[in-house]
């Protein structure tokens, strides 16, 4: 479904907890001694979201600063992959949580014309409406009713290498694809292939799609197929996937070819170019590659571990695709105007700079100050994102229904892993796209 969130990355590149295990697992983050005081004393407030391991530890960080504003205990419910599934059971079982972190925009929408939501009160729509960009703002909202407030995103439009093997090599960062392509060939011919690609999570090729696309086809065509009100036939579409096809096809641009990067998960790729046996100079993913070569690999973002921005298509403009995570209100929860406090709370940038200073973390709030980011890399990620403004666009698959643009062996994660085994015939892939997607949409 969604992409990391450093979190479930995928739980390392499978983020397959099961409903069970989400059900069962529960933490604490804010545990406010109700004789303490405060205007929200002796309320418990449920956060359920996909976070997991360092990413849940740091939430808990804001959950903990907002129990110390308002005395509200705070417990944070791991819900697993398909948050629609848990929040769905909840519901249903009448112990719906008060807050909802939503990592797709099309779940966002379904929780929407359920009527599962309340929508955000007069403060936290203001203060979101002052900081954020007038995109995120649209993500969050359904049918003019504002419901989600973006409190996490993620940059996915950078490409991390290895310094020292582009050094070797004799390359500059590439400032256009050709020269990407030239740059990734000369560090072949050096003795280490291009690219790590992570294969095995489809939703790493369409990331990769995406980037191409935005660049090549621009935005309005992009925003018109995320909607499907373009068909996946259409000639951008094949001419993206024949762009693409230029790094897929080349073993001396895919790392092991297509096999390995099938058998890649997205932390194998990080391992490739920044563990301690490199077997590739680059890996294209989102800025949360920087706090896995920093985590798993005792890298140092901006020193050993570096990135440079997705480069431009042809004659069209580099592309800033995100993602992110919108903080949501159950209606049906027992303490929903408490949950509604904890959104406006993590409207504010204070909210945001607890976690921008624990690392791993990326605000679209444009009031969040550059010096609360842990290091000059995610100062940098996320000034190039602010200053992105209405020019970013949103994973396009992340907007689709699920079944095409979200479901492990199905729909595009399947049809572009097709497609990177044999990158061959690209109209073939856009028509079985185009009727993944008629099925999914219903149109």
């Amino acid at each position: 479904m969604r992409r990391p969130s450093l979190t479930t990355l995928r739980a390392a590149g499978t983020l397959s907890a099961t409903l069970a295990l989400a059900l069962a697992a529960t933490g604490c983050g804010g545990d406010a001694d109700p004789k303490s005081g405060g205007a929200l004393a002796g309320t418990t407030v449920t956060v359920a979201g996909v976070w997991t391991g360092g990413e849940q530890e740091n939430f808990k960080k804001v959950l903990d600063a907002f129990s110390a504003k308002t005395g509200a205990k705070t417990v944070f419910v791991p819900s697993g992959d398909n948050v629609s599934t848990f929040v769905g059971s909840k519901i249903e079982g009448g112990n719906a949580p008060e807050v909802v972190l939503v990592p797709q925009v099309g779940v966002l929408r379904q929780f929407a014309e359920a009527g599962w939501l309340k929508p955000l009160s007069e403060p936290a729509a203001t203060t979101a409406s002052g900081n954020l960009a007038p995109v995120w703002k649209e993500y969050g909202t359904v049918d003019g009713t504002f419901y989600g407030l973006y409190f996490k995103a993620a940059h996915k439009s950078t490409v991390w290498y290895a310094p020292d093997a582009l050094e070797q090599a004799g390359v500059g960062e590439p400032k256009s694809w050709d020269e990407l392509l030239a740059a990734g060939r000369t560090l072949a011919d050096s003795g280490l292939p291009a690219f790590a690609v992570a294969g095995e999570d489809g939703w790493t090729l369409t990331d990769w799609f995406e980037n191409v696309y935005l660049s090549q086809a621009g935005p309005e065509k992009y925003d018109l197929l995320a909607r499907h009100e373009l068909k996946w036939t259409d000639p951008s579409v094949v001419t993206a996937l024949t762009t693409l096809a230029e790094v897929f096809e080349d073993e001396r641009l895919v790392a092991g070819g297509a096999a390995e990067a099938l058998r890649t998960d997205f932390p194998g790729s990080v391992e490739k170019v920044f563990g301690p046996e490199p077997k590739a100079a680059l890996v294209y993913e989102g800025d949360f590659v920087g706090g896995v070569a920093r985590d798993e690999f005792g890298r140092k973002p901006g020193e050993d571990a570096k990135f440079f921005p997705f480069p431009p298509v042809g004659s069209g403009k580099a592309p800033v695709v995100s993602g992110g995570d919108a903080a949501v209100v159950l209606k049906d929860a027992k303490n929903a105007d408490a949950g509604m406090r904890l959104l406006e709370f993590l409207a504010t940038p204070e909210a945001a700079e607890v976690w921008a200073g624990a690392g791993g973390f990326l605000s679209p709030n444009k009031d969040v100050k550059p010096e609360a980011y842990a290091d000059d890399t995610a100062r940098a990620t996320a000034a190039s994102l602010v200053a992105a403004g209405d020019t970013v666009r949103f994973d396009m698959s992340d907007q689709a229904p699920a079944a095409f643009g979200g479901t492990k062996g199905a729909g595009e994660w399947k049809l572009l892993q097709d497609f990177l085994r044999d990158p061959s015939d690209p109209r073939r892939t856009a028509a079985a796209l185009e009727a993944a997607a008629a099925k999914a949409y219903g149109n």
